[in-house]
């Protein structure tokens, strides 16, 4: 098996706590028509530089039965901004309109195959994976971007038709696995693509 989940398989349970001091797994999302999952944190530039931009995807989006959750795996120990505190502190500031979801053990994201921040997963109603790999093709800097990747397999898959690019690469930084260096990376993780 891949590190990341291929194409066609479905989302892997999840019980986490949230920053609204609730928890959650994906039965709480049951009347989603699409699940947007997205491997995320607090301190990474290209989930800073592409926020703003998720946030308009998931406002455009969310009248047609599209929910998003975030979820943050990295450890604390890798970059303290990472914690669950600042968590908390970036929700009630930023009021993302995304539930944030914390996986201090990492067992999601190794069950995802997360490999960046931010790495998107599009599940269809029955949590069916249609799309994974990146938001848009320059998280950094949003101003430079010229591909929404999320928006256009969100768009084919709301229109009843095959996401034509279902996979590309998550670009960003890599998840701060526990216990290991920060730039360390599975050696099963490998490109998508």
């Amino acid at each position: 098996m891949a590190f990341t989940l291929d194409i066609g398989q479905k989302a892997p349970d999840f019980k986490l706590p949230a920053t609204d001091g609730k928890t959650y797994s994906l039965a709480n999302f049951a009347d989603a028509d699409v699940l947007v999952i997205f491997f995320t944190c607090n301190h990474c530039p290209y989930v800073i530089g592409s926020d703003e931009v998720t946030r308009q995807t998931a406002d455009k989006y969310a009248p047609k039965g599209v929910r998003f959750v975030g979820i943050n795996a990295n450890s604390p120990t890798t970059y303290a901004e990472d914690s669950f505190d600042n968590m908390v502190k970036r929700m009630n500031e930023y009021k993302f309109p995304w539930v944030y979801l914390y996986d201090r053990s990492q067992d999601v994201a190794r069950a995802y195959g997360a490999l960046r921040t931010p790495h998107f997963y599009v599940f269809d109603k029955d949590r069916t994976l249609v799309y994974t790999g990146r938001g848009v093709d320059n998280p950094r800097d949003t101003g430079k971007m010229t591909v929404n990747d999320l928006e256009r397999a969100l768009d084919e898959h709301l229109a009843g038709k095959p996401v034509s690019v279902p996979m590309t690469n998550p670009i960003g930084c890599n998840v701060k696995w526990d216990g290991q260096d920060a730039h360390w990376m599975p050696a099963d993780a490998c490109d998508l693509v």
